[in-house]
């Protein structure tokens, strides 16, 4: 693969090599779900010699904890009889179901893609890259389907204003990949992180719920923050590179697919007022004290509304799904609604067995006491040493974010380091949504230069159209810096964040 120009021939060799290594030690990797029977049989292994060790700590209630050895009788007994419990209470399970039936509804009607192509089309030249990197942290509560619908349509809006198809494709993927964890709209992504945190939270506190809203505010200022970085690094590095025209014979795109369709439109504006009316609606509902999706001494942080929000959040995606497919005539019946929610089930399934694993594997970790031990331990040690806690984030920070190149999966990455770093950091008074909040900085910053990700080889599909040469290295080329900013970015925002004391979302303080 020839360098490209603007690029040292000595530099692009060296990063193709790095994303090869990278490639070779993540395709060495089990796949998820086996990923977590290895797991659990590591900790079967490390729990028993602990447990033959006599290991105990006193936990911060005064009681005697002691590891337990999965290996026993006792552990076998415990694996078999509490299999189907430990996956039907999976905290995640019941919220992300619900949560995708109306998110489904909203994506297959055809909502989610005219709203997309809405936030790009006919935007002025100046307002191009903020426009389609703002839509990309928008876009992620269609999840991965948000790759496929806005990573072409960002090379078609920069080619409407006269600016490079490759530049768009570029900007539109970074925009979704390192800013996947901060959308200014709950995500089904939000919903799974919290049941995650949840669960390991519970290790130290069996009372403690993370809603899916508990990073709300900090998502909603950290997309038009990562969004105007965005903008920022395009202007000033990638726009100034001399390689982003297409190959002479690269297919002359027709922006027309950008526009909408008459019912498209009068579809989406129905689909505004009932936006509207929902939130008029909900409002009037929660303003008396009274109300009774309020909670104890009208309470809305502690409220039925905020414990209930997934269900919130698929009965209005469903809703505005719902009226906009009548409008284009993607639901004609009733019945077209819940054939929809059903495929968007059927989509879940291979998510749906990843828990199965994942949820076995904590509730052994939860079982041994392993977690227990590991977080007492731990933060006795952080105490002791008198490490701050900033320098415990930024450790924390370059520790998630180096694995996520090899575990490109937000599920399983947080499945396995909440259990210890969730416990750990709680015990020296560090809530819960805020070491989640750390962890959505980590998940997104190093997706988009990652091969292991396979929306980064769809985008490289994308950038090919353009320019037959192009490689894993001259994509990485372009998204490193624009990832690097919004990683360090994102760091400071956290951090400026954590100083104020400013809470993360609705009964989520920071610290």
């Amino acid at each position: 693969m020839s360098a490209p120009a603007g690029t040292s021939d000595r530099e692009l060799p060296r990063l193709v090599r790095a994303m090869a290594v990278v490639e070779r030690v993540g395709n060495a990797l089990p796949h998820p779900f086996w990923l977590f029977w290895v797991l659990s049989a590591i900790l079967a292994v490390i729990s028993a010699g602990l447990a033959a060790a006599g290991v105990a700590v006193v936990a911060p209630d005064g009681e005697p904890v002691a590891v337990r050895n999965l290996l026993s009788g006792d552990g076998l007994a415990m694996a078999v009889s509490s299999m189907i419990d430990n996956f039907a209470q999976f905290p995640p399970m019941a919220t992300i179901v619900t949560v995708i039936m109306g998110v489904a509804v909203a994506e297959r009607s055809g909502l989610l893609a005219a709203a997309m192509r809405a936030g790009v089309a006919r935007v002025p030249a100046s307002l191009v890259v903020f426009a389609v990197a703002f839509a990309g942290t928008v876009a992620h509560v269609a999840s991965a389907a948000a790759y496929v619908i806005l990573v072409p349509l960002g090379g078609l809006a920069f080619r409407a204003v006269g600016r490079s198809p490759i530049l768009g494709i570029v900007v539109a993927y970074t925009a979704i990949a390192s800013g996947y964890d901060a959308s200014p709209v709950p995500t089904p992504n939000d919903a799974i992180f919290a049941g995650i945190t949840t669960a390991a939270a519970r290790i130290v506190d069996p009372e403690v719920v993370v809603t899916p809203v508990g990073n709300w505010f900090f998502n909603i200022v950290s997309s038009v923050v990562l969004a105007l970085v965005i903008t920022a690094v395009t202007r000033l590095v990638l726009a100034e590179r001399p390689d982003l025209d297409p190959d002479p014979d690269a297919p002359d795109d027709d922006v027309a697919g950008l526009s909408l369709s008459a019912a498209e439109r009068s579809g989406l504006r129905r689909a505004g007022w009932v936006l509207l009316a929902f939130a008029v609606l909900l409002v009037a509902v929660m303003a008396p004290e009274w109300s009774p999706l309020r909670g104890e001494n009208g309470s809305i942080v502690e409220s039925p509304l905020v414990e209930g929000i997934g269900a919130v959040i698929a009965l209005l995606f469903g809703l505005l799904g719902t009226v906009f497919g009548r409008a284009v005539g993607t639901i004609t019946t009733a019945a077209d609604v819940p054939k929809l929610m059903a495929d968007g089930i059927r989509q879940m399934a291979p998510v749906l067995a990843l828990f199965f694993a994942i949820a076995q594997f904590l509730a052994y970790f939860d079982w041994t006491h392993v977690g227990d031990v590991l977080a007492v331990v731990a933060a006795d040690a952080l105490r002791t040493t008198g490490v701050p806690i900033p320098v415990v984030f930024l450790m924390v920070l370059a520790v998630l974010t180096v694995v996520n190149v090899m575990v490109t999966s937000g599920t399983a990455m947080w499945s396995i380091a909440a259990p210890v770093i969730v416990p750990m950091l709680m015990l020296v008074d560090v809530p819960p949504e805020t070491t989640q909040a750390l962890f959505r900085i980590a998940d997104s910053g190093s997706t988009a230069i990652t091969p292991m990700s396979p929306y980064f080889i769809m985008a490289l599909g994308f950038l090919q159209r353009y320019r037959k040469d192009a490689g894993i290295g001259t994509l990485a080329s372009y998204t490193l810096p624009l990832a690097i900013a919004m990683t360090v970015v994102w760091t400071l925002l956290f951090f400026a964040w954590w100083a104020l004391g400013i809470p993360l979302g609705p009964g989520a303080p920071v610290r």
